[in-house]
């Protein structure tokens, strides 16, 4: 065996699948908890955020309210992956990968249609104090959750909650672009960053769907990974 390859527990013919180790079952509560607490953030920023992109007509707010609830809707997914007997199916796990993927799909047609929209018509957004103060807490809070949850997902061996991590860390980058339009049109009066903004928003989405629904960024593997090597099959990509 090389050294440092993942060490699988051997399953007798036709016997029944061996138990999950105590750690994998830890980590599988953690990655509830953890989408629990996305779930409840994403529901908030969400509203937030779509009212004030519609109070001030940005639409890179408003397509950082709707990433927000699509977030909310992987984090859903995930609660449901480790939920029952569906904690110790690997087909669960195939389930919750493509349907945290198809998240990504769904946002980006309708934002880069709105930018391209904005962008053609010279339709410049009005400042939002409350965006920019909604972007900045994401920009703070979304790195450490998101980076909570891949650490979680190396442990469990799940691309799904590897992917739903990738989200939150999409989401502060997103806050970031979306931040630099808001500012950039209250200081300089330069609108055309909002629309900008979206598109980044639309283009990276694509990106990080296409590489969930592939399954790159973390191995697939079964409760019977041990977790002492479950991360040398993942990475942060």
């Amino acid at each position: 065996m090389t050294a440092g390859a993942p060490t699988l527990t051997v399953r007798p013919a036709g016997g029944a699948a061996p138990s999950p180790s105590p750690e994998w079952l830890a980590a599988a509560r953690q990655a509830r908890i953890l989408s629990w607490i996305s779930l409840a953030w994403m529901g908030l920023e969400g509203g937030i955020a779509i009212f004030a992109g519609v109070l001030a007509g940005s639409i890179a707010l408003i397509g950082f309210g709707i990433d927000s609830f699509i977030e909310g809707v992987a984090s859903i997914v995930i609660i449901w992956r480790f939920t029952g007997a569906r904690m110790h199916s690997d087909a669960a796990e195939g389930r919750a990968q493509k349907l945290v993927a198809i998240q990504f799909f769904i946002l980006a047609p309708y934002v880069a249609y709105e930018a391209v929209q904005h962008l053609l018509g010279g339709e410049a957004a009005d400042v939002s104090f409350l965006g920019m103060a909604l972007t900045a807490s994401s920009l703070i809070g979304m790195p450490l959750l998101g980076r909570a949850k891949q650490r979680v997902a190396r442990r469990l061996g799940s691309q799904a909650t590897h992917g739903e991590g990738t989200q939150n860390l999409l989401c502060a980058y997103l806050a970031a672009a979306v931040l630099v339009g808001l500012l950039g049109n209250a200081i300089f009066g330069a609108w055309w960053l909002d629309p900008i903004a979206a598109l980044l928003i639309a283009g990276v989405a694509v990106r990080e769907g296409i590489e969930t629904w592939r399954g790159e960024g973390c191995c697939a593997a079964g409760p019977d990974l041990d977790p002492a090597h479950a991360g040398s099959c993942c990475s942060d990509g």
